[in-house]
This record gives C-alpha cells, structure tokens and sequence, in this order.
C-alpha cells in the first residue's frame, strides 16, 4: 500500500496535467466590414434576399483538433440565420427589416469537441430604400371660400417614409398639374391656389387634387425649348461626376440618391446633366450640358476610431497582479477614441463586452474623442486560478445617427499569480482502519492537500499535531501518514486515535482536517479462568458457573464459548456454552440418583472445561473445576449453614461481613470515649488514674456439645478433614515441642430474645472450633447410614465449616488479613 498511493497521485497529476494542456479554440477576429471571422461588426442591408450566404464563421483550435460552428437565438427572437457546422458558412433564412428590427443579437459558438467557446454578436441590419411615403391622416378635406385669393395656402399634405436618410425624404407634386388649379410646394406639401386662378362656386363646387409623396429626390432640373409655339420633348441623363451615387429621372429631371448614405465617400459631387430636344421625328436634336453641385452636409462617413500611442490601434494588451484594489485604474492601457464626423454624427458611447461586472469603463459617451479609463469594478473576480486572461471588447457605438456606426478593440490582460489562497485539503477529515499488530513504520494513509497558487506559493508542508499523534509520523511533501518505527500498538489498550494534520504553505497560510484511526482488533489474548482450579458447591437443581474473560478489543474475539471436555462419569452434567453455567442432566433429580451412578456413590465431581474464543485463529484455555452436591434439605435446616454454603465459593463475603461489625464496634467506641473525653474536660475536678482489676468469673460449663465437629470420616465428606502435616526440620518455630491442636473458644452467649413458637433454639456455629483427627478409613457406608446422616444435618455443617476454614487460612496468606 505504501508504493501504490505515489503512484496512484503521479497519474492523477499526469492526468490533470494533460486535462490543462487542452486549450479552447477561438474565432479569428477581422474587424469591421469582414465576412470571414466572428461576425464582428457585421451589417447587413435589409432587402438581402433569403438564401443568400452572407457571412463565414471561422476560427482555428490550438491543438489543431476540428472545430465546429454554431449559432442560435434567444427562444423570443426569431431564427434569422442557420450556419453549416464543418464551413461556418452563415445563410439568410428568415426576410430582413429594418424598420421592424433594426438589430439582431445572436449566440455564436465554436467547438473542439471538449471545450466550448460561445460569443454574443450584434448584427446590424442597415436601411435600404424599400418603404414607400405614407400620407398622415388622409383623405384630406379642405374648405376653402369661392372668393380665396390667387397664390393662398389652402392645406398641407404630409407624408413620412421610413427608410433612413436621403432614401426617408420626402418630396410632392401633383399627378396631373395642367388640369388643376391647385399647386403643391414639393418640400413643404403646401398646397396653393394658382397665381391667376380663381374659384366659382356655381360652376364647381368640389376639386379632386392628387398628391404624390416620393422619395430620394435631391432636386429636379428643368430645361425648356426655345421654340415657343410646339416645344419638342426633352430627356434628360447624367454625363458624369456620379460614380454611381446619383441617377435622374429621364422625363422629369428629378435626381435622386441611388446609394445608402454610409456608402457616400465624398462631400462634394459635381454633377453634368446633358438635356437633348427629341424632333417629332423620335430623332435627337439640339443637347444642353449643365453641372449640377451637390455637396453633402455633414455626412456621417466616419465610424469612431480607436488610437494607441503609435496610431489607430485594435488590440491593446496589459499585464497586471490578480486581485487589484478595487477602483483602481488599469494604467499600463493608453487608449484614445475618436469620430471625425461633426455635431451629433460624433456622439457616440462606450462599453466594455465580455465577462459582467469586472471592468468599468470611463467615459460611457464621448462626443468627438476622449481618453479612455478602464477601472477595476469586481478585485474577487480577477483571479488567476480561474482565468490567466481575461479578454475584452471596447465596443464605440454611434448613439443619434441612423447608421449607428461603430468599431471595437480587443484589450487583453495577463493576470499575474500572487500567493491568495490557502491549502485546502480534499476532506474534512479522514478515517483508516489498521491491524493492531501492525509494525512499526507501516503505511496508514495518505492526505492530500490542494493550494492553486503557482511556483513556490503553490507548495504544501504536512505536519500533525494533537494528543493521539505520539504514535505517527507525516511526511512533510507526499502526505502519507505512518506509524513510528518503534510504535507497539495494542487495540486493548487504546482501540482509536485522533489527531489534526496541517497543509501549509511557504508563507504560513494554512488549513486542518480530522484524522480518525481506528485498531482493527487481532485476535492475541487467551480465555482466562480467575482460577485454574476452581471448587464449585451445587445445590440440587440449581446450577453452577464458571466465567473466563478475554482481553480481546472486539467481537468475535472476545466472545468465549464453554464446553466441558473431560468428566468421570459422563452423561452427568450440562453447560451452556455461552453463559458458562454448568447443571445436572434432567435424568438427574435426586442424591440417590447421583450415588447410583458410582459404585463409591462420591458427591464430589471434577470436571475439565475449555473456555474458547471466537477468533480466528482460536485459542481456548481449561480449567478443572470440582463440584459438591449436596441437596436443598441440608440448607433450609440451619441459616448459619445457608451462609457458609453462600460464602463457601466467595469467603469475602464473609469477610465483609466481619469487617462491617467491626467498623461499628469502632464506631462505638469512638462515640463512647469522645464523650466521655468532654465530659471530663468540663469537669473542674481532677480525675485520678484509677485502675480497678477485676477478677473474671469462670465460664459455666458449656451444656452443648458441638457433635458435629466430631463425626466419623465418610467418603462424601474426607476432603473437608484437616490433614495434620508433619513438623517442618527447616520451619523456625518458636516452641521445640509440637504444637498443641488449636482449642475452640468459648461459645458465644445465647440470644437474649425468645425462640419463636414452633421454632427450635439453634446456636451460630463458630469456626475456629477443635477438629477431630482423622479416623482410620472405614467402608464405605451403607445406603440406609447414609439417609440417616442427611436427616441429621451434622456432617454437612461439619465439612462446610472445615472447608470453609481452609479457604480462610488460605485467603489471610494471600491479602494478609486474619479472620
């Protein structure tokens, strides 16, 4: 596991490393008036016909992967183009019109296959001369007095065209002028009476007069034959001086604008009109040349321009550090725009186009030419880890003029790194899982932290710290967490860890995260019995238990199962295997029963039981446990018998007890000589030291006699005789003689208090009574002997109290306590 976590981090960081090296494509900017790039800028005039290829997207990858294009429309706007996703060729799908939509905002994209570059365009949809005027408010119905002066204004007709410029004005005349004795002024549409004409009222109460309404016309010229009597018809024609910006009118010599006004590169036309007589003969006859100036005013033939120290200049690029003060002002740009055009054909705004909110630019409208500031608007949003340049468009938009002329510059800025952030870690915290015979200097995990930052800012330095973090080392550049090579680690003494670890960079900016380790328990420790040999009394019926623990953190380990693997005779008793409690067999329901089953009818039994755990590997132990049977009839006869029998398996219970009479005895004592104590001292008489000896009354004879202690030997009952050892050569006694057996102390007093009627006076056996030596052994007794023996009580109390002996004498050398 150690080689396998480097490796595992060396391919991700290949991977991330070729994941970075794939860089987006981008379209080819060609600027204002181009067909072939993104679209910038680009115009198209209304009456193009549908179908037509109007424009070529076109951009490269920087892999050289293929590309493809793509276009699509905000889902309220209508689809105007469809563009081919391997040429980028753009067509004309939908009819355009300006007077509707003078202004179409598309979504164009290009596409590696794996990154996706998207640009919003504008694209301008420009006048053509396709409305005709329209008259407000017609028909016109006008009241004028039969006696109204020759040469009055009687109305005025209106008309507007909505096409743009020269192709928007309006002009008027009359359909038929000889027939009528109206006039119309062809700028204003006033409508007069003739010089010379008059109205009657009598002869004609009502006059139609048609009005025409046309555009485009600059002005008419007029040319008349010089005969008088039956003039010939004239024609008229443009010699020269045009250039295609101008036509006339053969019959009427009007001169009207063949061209949009942003297509009229000069301020001044010099014009020839040629007038030729035509004889009734349908033959040319006498020809006139006269020049016509036309100069045009103010004419809107300069779209803004931007200017870089060296000249007009489209691309301006700066480098600057990430996260900049905010409202700080991008210095290293020097960037002027500027319109030629006059009056308001030079009012234009400004605007930055790209990413929101990052950059403001000032002035946002400029009239003529201004110094173009650029400010910082959003500091969180420069950030080198998310972009290393940021790309803009300063778009100069024309604001009043029906052109709307306009131009950008690309400004390009290469963020520079600053060590602005921290280490983080891939987790909160981490969690490992390691056996607990784990040796020392072994692999737990790997952490791994993250800083974005670049170069030396970008370094990460582990270390733990904490109280659960004695045990483990970190490597300070790889992370990887492990034991310390003299580390001994055991899931029975402490089963989990926790500490921190800390990422941090060279110039103390750092994260933490949560390290949980947990022991995975091995199964290392044996079942343990307290006692190797243990004694056990049973009462008939009632079972008996034996309990071994294991040391073992967890389960299954820990878990002991009981069997019992040796017992003379078998068939005799049962164990659960999971709680250790061992009883007799149901077969079994009486003493007589039990001595059935040996010929010596022996109510001792020894049993060899194994304690075995659940691990794997296992590991079991065995214990040898002796068990007396004796029947509930020998307990419910004496209570100090159902006590030796309860404390017979746990002779500090007894000594508890002693302990407990003894500390009131004390506490007594205590209460009795305090008192007495301040009694005294307030006494004002001195007290002498007196010392009374008082003679002892001799004991009366005792009238019972403990037969109990002494009983001939059985073979139910030879283990609880005390054994008189034989002198020790090497035993420092302190009498050369042998020592006299122990004497039993005097009974205690009877009780005070009355028998209870129908209750039999019984007596508190003590324990430190005389014992009678062995008796020589004697056969084994007779079936109906032995029933007599139960029904006195005697011998049992006799063996519990010697056994009970025993184990006192054995406990005192052990706690160093007496009883």
């Amino acid at each position: 596991m150690g080689r396998g976590a480097p490796a595992v981090l060396a391919v991700w960081m290949l991977f991330l490393s070729l994941a970075q090296a794939n860089f987006a494509p981008h379209f080819f900017d060609n600027g204002a008036g181009s067909t072939n790039g993104n679209m910038a800028l680009f115009s198209l005039p209304e009456d193009t016909p549908v179908g037509s290829h109007v424009y070529t997207l076109n951009g490269t990858d920087p892999e050289g992967d293929p590309v493809s294009y793509h276009i699509s429309f905000n889902p309220s706007a209508r689809s105007v183009f469809s563009v081919d996703p391997d040429l980028g060729n753009i067509t004309l799908i939908e009819e355009l019109d300006r007077e509707r939509e003078d202004e179409i905002e598309a979504i164009i994209s290009i596409s590696d296959g794996l990154n996706l570059v998207a640009e919003k365009v504008t694209i301008l949809v420009t006048d053509a001369n396709d409305e005709a005027p329209r008259f407000i408010q017609e028909p016109y119905v006008v009241q004028v007095p039969e006696d109204t002066p020759s040469g009055t204004s009687i109305a005025r007709v209106h008309a507007v065209d909505r096409d743009t410029g020269s192709a928007g004005s309006v002009t008027y005349f009359l359909k038929n002028p000889h027939s009528t004795k109206f006039s119309v002024d062809r700028h204003s549409g006033v409508l007069r009476l003739q010089a010379g004409a008059t109205l009657d009222y009598e002869k004609a109460r009502a006059h139609f007069v048609t009005v025409v309404a046309k555009g485009s016309e600059v002005l008419t010229v007029v040319a008349m034959d010089g005969d008088r009597g039956k003039p010939n018809r004239v024609l008229y024609s443009l010699v020269n001086g045009s250039d295609g910006a101008f036509e006339i009118n053969e019959t009427s010599g009007a001169i009207s604008v063949t061209q949009s006004p942003s297509q009229l590169r000069r301020e001044v036309y010099e014009l020839h009109v040629q007038v030729t007589e035509v004889s009734s003969a349908g033959t040319p006859a006498a020809q006139a040349v006269v020049p016509v100036t036309i100069r045009i005013v103010d004419l809107n033939n300069h779209p803004p321009t931007f200017y870089g120290e060296s000249g007009p200049q489209n691309r301006f690029e700066l480098s600057m550090y990430e996260h900049p003060p905010q409202g700080e002002i991008l210095r290293g740009l020097k960037i002027t725009v500027n319109d030629s055009d006059q009056g308001a054909n030079a009012k234009f705004n400004l605007r930055l186009v790209g990413p929101g909110g990052i950059f403001r630019v000032v002035p946002q409208t400029v009239l003529n030419e201004a110094q173009v500031t650029i400010i910082v608007e959003n500091s969180a949003a420069i950030d080198f880890e998310k972009s290393k340049v940021l790309t803009f468009k300063l778009l100069a938009i024309e604001v009043n003029t029906p052109e709307k002329f306009s131009s950008t510059a690309d400004v390009v800025i290469q963020l520079l790194d600053t060590n602005d952030n921290v280490p983080k870690f891939t987790s909160h915290y981490y969690v490992a899982r390691i056996p607990e015979n784990a040796l020392g200097g072994s692999n737990v995990l790997a952490v791994t932290a993250v800083d974005p930052d670049t170069g030396p800012w970008g370094e990460v330095k582990y270390s733990i710290y904490g109280s659960g973090a004695d045990l483990f080392l970190i490597h300070p550049s790889s992370g990887i967490i492990y034991t310390q090579p003299w580390a001994s680690l055991d899931a029975e003494a402490t089963a989990r860890y926790n500490f921190y670890v800390k990422a941090e960079d060279m110039e103390g900016r750092y994260s933490l995260a949560e390290v949980f380790i947990t022991l995975l328990d091995v199964n290392d420790h044996y079942p343990q019995f307290e006692e190797s040999v243990q004694e056990k009394t049973m009462v008939l019926g009632t079972p008996v238990k034996i309990e071994a623990t294991d040391e073992d953190a967890e389960e299954p380990n820990n878990l002991v199962d009981y069997s019992i693997t040796h017992a003379e005779p078998v068939n005799v008793f049962d164990i659960n295997a999971h709680t250790g409690e061992i009883w007799l067999k149901n077969s079994i329901r009486s003493l007589d029963a039990l001595h059935n089953i040996t010929p010596n009818g022996d109510l001792t039994w020894s049993l060899e039981v194994q304690a075995k755990d659940r691990g794997s590997p296992s590991f079991s132990t065995t214990a040898l446990l002796r068990i007396d049977i004796i029947d509930a009839e020998m307990l419910s006869r004496s209570p100090m018998a159902a006590f030796l029998m309860q404390t017979k398996d746990n002779p500090m219970k007894a000594v508890g007890v002693l302990a407990g009479i003894m500390a009131v005895i004390v506490a007594i004592t205590v209460l009795i000589s305090t008192a007495t104590f301040w009694r005294n001292k307030k006494s004002n008489k001195v007290q002498p030291v007196r010392r009374v000896l008082r003679k002892r009354p001799s004991p009366a004879p005792r009238s019972i006699r403990i037969e109990w202690l002494k009983f001939r030997r059985t073979k139910a009952t030879d283990k609880f005789v005390l054994q008189e050892a034989p002198p020790n050569e090497n035993c420092n006694n302190n009498s050369r003689g042998s020592t006299p057996p122990p004497q039993a102390p005097a009974p205690p007093p009877p009780p005070s208090a009355a028998p209870s009627v129908g209750q039999a006076p019984w007596t508190v056996p003590t324990v430190s009574g005389s014992l009678a030596p062995p008796q020589p052994q004697q056969p084994s007794p007779k079936p109906r002997a032995v029933a007599k023996r139960k029904a006195m009580g005697s011998p049992v109390q006799s063996a519990l109290v010697s056994e009970l002996r025993q184990k006192f004498e054995k406990k005192n050398v052990q706690s160093k306590a007496y009883f």
